[in-house]
């Protein structure tokens, strides 16, 4: 299949247009980088406490943010997270509260304490002796069933509490509740009506729950933080190894220096719209290193190609046909690849977003730096050793043999 018949574009004519659309986004996400956004590490790389707080009604940002303040949490970050319809907001705590010697549940119970001091039902002095049955845990709920023992159940009450717990936090857990439980009457039908009524003795419903919480230490976080920088910079120097040996040094280079351009400006992205970068987008750019090399490769084989084939030709009119050559091969593996990862990035959740959007922003500019950066570089080193009268890939261009000569 072929989506051009012989094209014949003069993409080396346009380089700078290209060298200048690389250097717009490049200097953006390095300014980013530096003065803005800086790099937005996600709670793996910075270390901290992340927090998905699900709330009945739509949550007041500028409200939660004042409740956090005057629980002493300053600076903490918050964002909207999910669906806007499911109400859930991330809270994210900086790395001073979170220490690698410290109970892993600071965090999170600080985070619940200051949110329950806004709680109507917190608030009120009849629930003052009582515990918040929406952010209770498992054992929690358990322990006071076996201190009440409602069933009368006596000497075999630890197991079957147990259960009951359980079976009231997956209750709570259901897509129907999504973590929060409007009223405890809604457990009638799903535990014994006993049950129910002692938990209304004991318990309240505040307005929020924590669902889940992330929470990593400070040596864990600059740990992996080491460990992601290896990984694309190990991944880069295998891949110059590879295309050394495959074709040539200047091959090699050329490849790596797209690929380091494309990482550059899927890195940038992310700073310059304030995105996270986490575990899963570092999987992200190391797959689309490895696509973009392919995608290289692709364009460098059809010119090694031609270089033998085409021997009266100049360089620049080999690798112009090369990637004409190829452009329908390379419009149809993208494209198909790219609308995959953007139907994840639309419709993949919340989860997907940093790993699709970083691959969205890859294919792109992969398949752009296969056409407009590696490609030219073997002409602007062939010019470059012909200048030295050096040895040359190719026919040396016009304009180079006038300036040897010379």
């Amino acid at each position: 299949m072929e989506f051009f018949h012989e094209p014949n574009i003069d993409f080396l004519g346009k380089k700078w247009y290209f060298l200048a659309f690389s250097l717009i986004f490049s200097v953006a996400g390095i300014l980013s980088m530096l003065f803005w956004h800086h790099i937005p590490l996600g709670v793996e790389f910075r270390g901290g406490t992340d927090a998905e707080v699900k709330f009945v009604q739509t949550p007041n940002l500028d409200q939660i943010r004042a409740d956090l303040d005057k629980a002493g949490i300053r600076n903490a970050k918050l964002q909207s997270f999910g669906d806007p319809s499911s109400n859930e907001v991330l809270i994210s705590l900086s790395l001073a509260k979170t220490a690698e010697s410290s109970d892993l549940t600071t965090g999170e119970n600080t985070i619940i304490a200051a949110l329950e001091k806004s709680s109507p039902a917190a608030q009120d002095p009849a629930n003052a002796n009582k515990q918040d049955l929406n952010n209770a845990p498992v054992l929690t709920i358990q322990n006071d069933l076996m201190s009440k023992d409602p069933l009368k159940l006596g000497t075999d009450a630890d197991k079957k509490y147990a259960a009951i717990a359980q079976q009231i936090a997956d209750f709570r857990k259901t897509p129907a509740n999504g973590g929060v439980l409007s009223s405890i009457s809604q457990l009638n039908g799903i535990v014994d009506p006993r049950v129910v009524q002692q938990l209304s003795q004991d318990f309240y419903l505040s307005n929020f729950a924590v669902k889940g919480v992330s929470v990593v230490g400070p040596q864990v976080g600059k740990q992996l933080q080491s460990q992601a920088t290896l990984a694309v910079l190990y991944s880069l120097a295998g891949m110059l190894v590879y295309l050394w040996f495959r074709f040539e040094l200047i091959y090699g280079v050329g490849a790596v220096v797209a690929c380091f351009h494309d990482t550059l400006i899927t890195v940038g992205a992310f700073s310059l719209v304030n995105k996270e970068i986490s575990l899963t987008v570092i999987a992200a750019i190391l797959t689309l290193v490895g696509y973009s090399m392919n995608d290289t490769i692709v364009v460098f084989d059809r010119i090694r190609e031609n270089i033998k084939l085409m021997r009266r030709e100049r360089l620049d009119v080999i690798v112009n046909r090369s990637i004409n050559q190829t452009l329908s091969r390379t419009i149809l593996t993208s494209g198909l690849t790219f609308l995959t990862v953007l139907s994840l990035y639309v419709f993949g959740g919340e989860v997907l977003h940093g790993f699709s959007f970083a691959l969205v922003i890859g294919i792109l500019i992969g398949t752009y730096s296969s056409i407009a950066i590696a490609a030219p570089m073997l002409v602007a080193y062939q010019d470059w050793t012909a200048s030295r009268g050096r040895r040359t890939l190719a026919p040396v261009a016009v304009e180079s043999r006038k300036r040897k000569g010379a």
